[in-house]
């Protein structure tokens, strides 16, 4: 027998009903809660196999685990990193797009003038995620220097006749290769690539003689013997590989250079979920797991809060703004 609808029940439907429903159509109410009930994306704007690859994957790995969601890579590479940035300033600011950028983002103001977007306007920063040092390292088949200190003689004796990869114009790898040069007073030929993946595919093909690598992107080569590390561009010994001299102890003083993995969100992702997502990678780096490859690839564990990450980036934009002048780097 079906029940007939009478006005005082349908009112009393409709009292109940109109509660909910305010509740649920509140801005993000609904999304913040149910979040997330998608896969979410991470533009990382190289190809895959660089330094921002080797950190990014087993963070989204295991924060995907915890989440319960799938976090899928979503590799934009070219123009030193720019163009993914890009395509990442651009995305929905939904809670379901992030963008996992370096400090080659922080060098990109001052070598391409015409950015479509702004690193400090166009994005929610969250966190550091990585920072490894620098390191030189050059291919054993092409380069006979086993020191800093006879690359360095070699490079003096011979005037443009070697050359360096890097991730592409505009990133720590290039800036690194022109404060080598103006600190050793030396002239080798920079041959940006799209990627520090396919840098180091090059210099393992011997494309290029060395490559001043991110050491998230070198430590497996190194560790295989593939490729010789020749200094650290850091203040002390990196404990991933304790044999291998500063740059300061090779003789070269003054060349002290790291790079940084980082996380933002496009302008206009609902605070909670920023937060939210600062809370699950600040626990996800604080894994055992994380920790351990982290350590592999010659990286500390950093603990920089989104308040203290937001200075970070204009100090830092600032402070290349300077080596970019005083190195007189180009696009090449």
């Amino acid at each position: 027998m079906i029940r007939a609808i009478t006005r005082r029940s349908l009112a009393a439907a409709i009292a109940f009903t109109l509660p909910a429903l305010a509740v649920l159509s509140a801005p993000g109410a609904a999304q913040a809660q149910a979040w997330p009930n998608r896969p979410i994306t991470w533009v990382v704007p190289f190809p895959a196999g660089g330094g921002t690859d080797a950190f990014a994957r087993p963070l989204a790995a295991v924060i995907g685990k915890a989440l319960n969601q799938q976090i899928v890579i979503d590799n934009r590479g070219g123009a030193g990193g720019t163009i993914g940035a890009s395509v990442a300033a651009r995305s929905p600011a939904d809670g379901y797009n992030f963008f996992i950028g370096a400090a080659h983002h922080t060098i990109a103001p001052s070598l391409y003038p015409k950015l479509d977007y702004d690193l400090e306007k166009d994005f929610v920063p969250i966190t550091v995620i990585a920072q490894p040092p620098q390191v030189i390292v050059v291919n054993p088949q092409k380069v006979e220097a086993r020191t800093l200190a006879d690359l360095i003689k070699y490079l003096k004796a011979n005037p443009g006749k070697m050359d360096y990869g890097s991730a592409g114009n505009g990133t720590t790898h290039h800036l690194a290769g022109e404060l080598f040069k103006i600190v050793t007073k030396t002239e080798i030929t920079h041959v940006p690539y799209r990627g520090a993946g396919p840098a180091m595919q090059g210099l393992l093909a011997g494309e290029v003689h060395m490559v001043f690598d991110g050491l998230g992107t070198s430590a497996g080569q190194i560790t295989g013997g593939r490729i010789i590390p020749l200094g650290m561009a850091s203040p002390t010994r990196n404990g991933a590989f304790p044999n291998v001299p500063t740059t300061k102890e090779a003789g070269l003083d003054g060349y002290v250079v790291s790079t940084w993995y980082a996380m933002w969100a496009p302008k206009g992702t609902p605070a909670d979920i920023v937060t939210k997502m600062y809370a699950e990678t600040r626990k996800a780096l604080d894994s055992a797991e994380l920790k351990d490859i982290w350590a592999k690839n010659g990286s500390d564990t950093p603990t920089m809060t989104p308040a203290e990450f937001a200075p970070f980036i204009s100090s830092e934009i600032k402070r290349w703004a300077e080596v970019v002048k005083t190195s007189g780097a180009k696009l090449d």
